[in-house]
């Protein structure tokens, strides 16, 4: 599998020459699977990016978009998605085994008046609602009939629910992404700490929320999101060979996200640990 990176800036987007080497588009990840298949997760701001290179591409009109939840920037891209406006488009959109209805209304609802000048009629590929995260009453294959892939998700920690996923390639090797999560806060309908150590057991690659310093996160509990530390823990725990820090703070410029990476590798190395830590940078792309 490539996983390409389209946007990993959290809360809102964060244009300028403080955030060129790292990014300011909001979240969104594409994987392209070993036959093929095109699977979104998120449609924040870097979407529309996304979106350019598929039309320019021309050859893959059979999209999964999974969505991680619906606060604005996951989803506030999707409006501006060229593949969504052309009918040569099939796409399938996923949130988790019981969020379907939730999603679909979210993406129409940011469509409407006084939201949005254009309205969703104006969509015009091919647009389904199917759960296909690996849950009892998936209704829809993830990517395909026949294909050996598989798609898990897992409820996250956050204000208003969310769901993380694990996509499995056919050579078994898996891809993670816990974006919006709180490791140190029970959030309604989150999991404990473990849960989310044994869904990342062993992961070739997992993106993990590290928003927040120390000295920020004692004054954001509550707010839905994982210290860079708490990242790391997690991933050393559940034997992850490599780690992409996350959902960048919007104040985070990118001297400052360099200073986190820094912090961290100093950090597993004081641990003995062989975990391979990154920042996640849009515009970037991981062999899995």
């Amino acid at each position: 599998m490539k996983v390409t990176i389209w946007g990993c800036r959290g809360s809102i987007t964060t244009p300028g020459p403080d955030t060129v080497r790292y990014g300011g588009e909001s979240t969104c990840f594409e994987v392209l699977t070993d036959d093929g298949k095109t699977i979104i997760i998120d449609a924040g701001s870097g979407i529309r990016k996304l979106g350019n290179a598929l039309i320019k591409e021309k050859t893959r009109t059979d999209l999964t978009l999974l969505m991680t939840h619906a606060h604005w920037d996951h989803l506030a891209g999707f409006p501006f998605f060229k593949p969504a406006f052309s009918p040569r488009y099939a796409i399938t959109v996923c949130g988790g085994p019981d969020a379907q209805d939730s999603v679909m209304k979210s993406l129409r609802h940011q469509m409407d008046p006084p939201y949005f000048p254009v309205d969703m009629s104006a969509i015009k590929a091919t647009l389904s609602a199917g759960c296909s995260c690996g849950c009892a009453e998936c209704e829809h294959r993830l990517i395909g009939a026949g294909s050996a892939h598989r798609c898990d998700s897992i409820p996250l920690n956050h204000p208003n629910g969310g769901w993380g996923f694990k996509i499995t390639g056919q050579n078994g090797r898996a891809f993670v992404l816990l974006t919006d999560t709180e490791i140190r806060f029970h959030h309604e309908g989150g999991l404990a700490r473990e849960e989310y150590v044994e869904f990342c057991r062993g992961a070739d690659l997992l993106f993990h929320d590290a928003q927040y310093t120390e000295e920020e996160y004692a004054k954001t509990v509550t707010w839905g999101h994982s210290t860079y530390k708490d990242a790391v823990d997690l991933a050393i725990d559940a034997g992850v060979k490599r780690l992409g820090l996350l959902h960048h703070d919007p104040e985070r410029t990118d001297d400052e996200v360099d200073r986190q990476l820094a912090w961290c590798r100093a950090y597993i190395a004081d641990r003995n640990s062989t975990l391979d830590c990154f920042a996640c940078a849009e515009g970037t792309a991981h062999e899995v």
